[in-house]
């Protein structure tokens, strides 16, 4: 078994399936890539059992076989040389030969067959996405979703799938993401809970493309499918809790206000802040917007003002700091709208402007008791 290959598209093919890998595998095998060779096409391999990645390289070749060979050693010196082609030859005695312009490189190798298969999605259904779509909808959903073991299916992103459009949801019971595309729908009804770690992998290399990524899922996995890449991971399993029963319906009290100049103030303010529970809290009456957070134990305390477009009745609610700017951080629009109705129900913070057309995103940040 041999074959020739650009030291840095190697490289970079690597880079992205190395991310698979688990820091601390139960199994030697799995800190290994699976090298599988048919002619000029190489397919790499990594996974963690729960989460498999594969990618396919155009090389030249004219031989067939299968090695693992150990992924950190490998990714360490593909680091470290220029762009050149790289031999690979297997040689008798089980170590895989690397070489370059300057030198000779050994690693020992295992048997590719010892590398566990990937899943097989039976009776899987499919649905069409843009790159684009799937990666903004993982962005903006992803840093909403909860890391609680307790409760694994808030861990992960929701996808709910329609004739009428494509919904993602992330919530961990303090905040809640829901992402909608009416511009973007599928042929069946479908709903699945994605974990986080694939939904990272995909978020890194699908901002880059411009294709559309192929998604097939069954009861028990999801598989996606673009450019020369193929990701198969274990679905959660469990029913998601009914997130249309939070967001409160009725919010007759409508601020506006520009994003930037709010996320700063919200930030300074929050220094000032509890440490344990960082509340600050909003006063709005007229067209004025009050931020203020105290510490009592440490006599710290900050207050700003700024101007607003409010409609409704004066009020005051308290938010936890980092939720607000964790959301205020995950919109790009210029404007947004915080829609409150009382200081015990939830605030809905939606962007006014900078969405693609067909694309909805709602906030909901839950507010903390204020002690008066």
């Amino acid at each position: 078994m041999k074959f020739i290959v650009s030291s840095s598209y190697l490289l970079k093919q690597l880079q992205v399936l190395g991310s698979v890998i688990s820091s601390s595998n139960s199994l030697a095998i799995l800190d290994n890539f699976l090298f599988q060779l048919e002619q000029n096409r190489l397919t790499v391999s990594a996974t963690d059992l729960e989460t498999t990645m594969l990618a396919t390289l155009e090389i030249d070749s004219t031989s067939e076989g299968s090695v693992a060979v150990p992924a950190k050693l490998l990714l360490e010196i593909l680091k470290t040389f220029p762009e050149q082609p790289l031999t690979f030859t297997v040689e008798e005695n089980n170590t895989i030969e690397i070489s370059s312009n300057s030198g000779k490189y050994a690693l020992a190798y295992a048997p590719g067959d010892e590398f566990p298969k990937a899943v097989v999605l039976d009776e899987s259904s499919t649905t069409l996405v843009p790159a684009e779509v799937l990666a903004s909808a993982i962005s903006k959903t992803i840093f909403a979703a909860g890391n609680d073991d307790l409760r694994p299916v808030m861990s992960g992103v929701f996808f709910q799938f329609s004739t009428e459009g494509l919904i993602f949801v992330a919530t961990d019971a303090h905040k809640l993401v829901k992402y909608s595309r009416t511009d973007v729908k599928s042929s069946q009804v479908a709903e699945f809970i994605m974990p986080k770690k694939p939904l990272n992998i995909l978020k890194g290399i699908l901002s880059m493309l411009d294709s559309d990524v192929k998604i097939e899922y069954n009861d028990s996995n999801a598989k996606f499918s673009f450019d020369n890449y193929m990701l198969v991971c274990r679905l959660i399993d469990g029913k998601y809790p009914n997130y249309e029963a939070v967001i409160p319906k009725e919010n007759p009290n409508k601020l506006l206000i520009n994003r930037t100049q709010f996320l700063n103030s919200v930030r300074r303010v929050a220094i000032f802040s509890n440490k344990t529970t960082h509340q600050i809290r909003l006063k709005i009456a007229g067209t004025e917007l009050n931020i203020s957070a105290e510490d009592v134990d440490y006599s710290n305390k900050a207050e700003e003002r700024l101007t607003c477009d409010y409609q409704g009745d004066d009020l005051q609610i308290g938010f936890n700091s980092r939720f607000l700017t964790e959301m205020l951080n995950n919109l790009q629009s210029d404007e947004i709208q915080l829609e409150m109705s009382l200081p015990n129900r939830a605030g809905i913070l939606t962007p006014v402007d900078g969405l693609d057309e067909g694309e909805i995103v709602t906030m909901l940040v839950m507010p903390v008791m204020l002690n008066n």
